[in-house]
């Protein structure tokens, strides 16, 4: 093996002093919020009685280039950051690919994902603002906990409103976000109108993100002193998941390497636009290129069979309309257990650099994505999220192409968390019942119709 470290990490006084907001060096911007009663694009006054005051300039600035990182963020950043940015050696050398494979690993801290770099920051804000809580929706349960845990931090009161399927699939993530103090309820719930709307038009719901963000949303503005906050999507926490590629681009200067392909699991698109943020910037001032790729689950293939439209970011139809790659915001995905990519839309950043061919996508099936899971599991020591192992499969399937074409390619992937908490689904995988699918053209078709017509 090359005298290289297992482990490259940054010293503590190297982590970022500033976000980079990607956006700032896009010549065509995302296309603006917005909003659903007006069709007019979102000021600073209709967002704030929803988001808070900060985060809605964080969200709306599309010119300013690095965001300062409060002091008590970076302090609490220092529990876990630097993350290590890992040589995959023993995975290259069971594939027998010439290719360099690195990871950058979220999962270093106890909320087990990436989640936890924008929790911080959104309960700072929230806190600086003298709320008295937050409310959120949480897929697979990594962004409940992480704010559960900013919120413990903060003394703030939280409220989640976890994906049926996941409440019900990840009991232990659940309990996890209780310990820390927050209120955990299966959305959608009978504690909303909303909630109660969705579960009499569709009896027996497994649930999806749009459904939990629409009852967040109404808790947070029909509660004084709450305000939303979402852990993925949004500007603002691209923004703050930069600091994962800053990381990784610095640690890859230092060792002189420069990777060719970087690959990231993309749901709503949080950890994908952090990872690539600063590449991505490279690319777009003619400085470096990399080829980027996103992996999502063909169970809900919102870049490669969705539509770039305005769209609904909410079942309830509730939120701000935005430009993206969607499936239509009334799809609800099959309850695969990759619950952090049931969203049906994609962040309007990435899918704008995706609509300009900047980036590329690619859609796999869950039992190879678990396949690939277990296969890093037992070669490279870490137990990975059904997420983060959408990255894993493209990352094998890239390395075994440059196996194959004697190619010596460096590979970067995002590690995003651990899946410590998903043995239900790696118990259905081991047991042989876990079954792929993938939804018909038809019924895509059929949520696509009723996307809104923007004049």
């Amino acid at each position: 093996m090359e005298n290289i470290p297992y482990k490259t990490y940054l010293a503590e006084n190297e982590v970022p002093e500033a976000w980079y907001n990607l956006r700032a060096d896009m010549r065509n911007k995302p296309a603006p919020l917005l909003m659903p009663s007006t069709g007019k694009p979102c000021a600073a006054k209709d967002l704030e009685p929803v988001f808070c005051a900060e985060l809605v300039r964080q969200e709306l600035d599309v010119t300013t280039a690095f965001f300062e990182i409060p002091g008590p963020i970076r302090d609490f950043y220092r529990m876990f950051r630097p993350s290590p940015l890992v040589r995959a050696y023993f995975l290259e050398k069971a594939l027998g690919t010439p290719a360099k494979i690195y990871y950058k690993f979220e999962g270093n801290n106890t909320s087990g994902s990436h989640k936890l770099n924008s929790a911080i920051a959104q309960a700072y804000y929230a806190k600086q603002q003298d709320l008295r809580g937050v409310t959120t929706e949480t897929g697979a349960g990594q962004w409940g906990t992480a704010l559960s845990m900013a919120c413990a931090f903060f003394g703030l009161d939280c409220r989640v409103f976890m994906v049926k399927c996941s409440y019900e699939q990840k009991p232990f993530r659940r309990e996890v976000m209780r310990t820390y103090g927050a209120n955990v309820t299966p959305s959608p719930s009978l504690t909303t109108q909303i909630g109660q709307k969705i579960n009499c038009e569709h009896p027996g719901t497994t649930g999806s993100l749009g459904c939990a963000i629409s009852e967040a949303v109404e808790a947070a503005v029909s509660t004084p002193g709450y305000r939303y906050v979402l852990g993925s999507v949004l500007n603002q926490v691209l923004l703050h998941q930069s600091i994962i590629g800053l990381e990784a681009h610095a640690a890859f200067k230092k060792l002189g390497v420069k990777p060719d392909i970087i690959i990231g699991c993309a749901g709503g698109g949080s950890n994908l636009g952090g990872l690539i943020a600063p590449f991505m910037g490279e690319k777009l001032r003619g400085e470096n290129d990399y080829r980027i790729v996103a992996v999502e689950p063909a169970s809900c293939p919102s870049f490669t069979r969705g539509r770039y439209a305005y769209d609904y970011c909410d079942t309830g139809r509730i939120c701000p309309l935005a430009k993206m790659y969607t499936l239509g915001s009334d799809f609800i995905p099959s309850a695969s257990h990759a619950g952090g990519l049931r969203y049906h839309g994609m962040s309007s950043t990435l899918s704008e650099l995706y609509d300009q061919q900047l980036m590329e996508a690619v859609s796999v099936r869950q039992t190879g994505v678990f396949e690939a899971a277990q296969y890093f599991a037992r070669t490279e020591g870490i137990l990975p999220a059904p997420e983060s192992s959408h990255a894993i499969r493209a990352a094998i399937d890239e390395a075994i192409k440059c196996r194959a074409a004697g190619e010596a390619k460096t590979i970067l992937f995002g590690l995003t968390g651990t899946g410590y908490f998903d043995m239900t689904a790696y118990q259905a995988f081991n047991d042989h019942l876990m079954r792929d699918y993938v939804p018909s053209d038809a019924e895509l078709e059929a949520s696509l119709a009723k996307l809104p017509t923007i004049g």
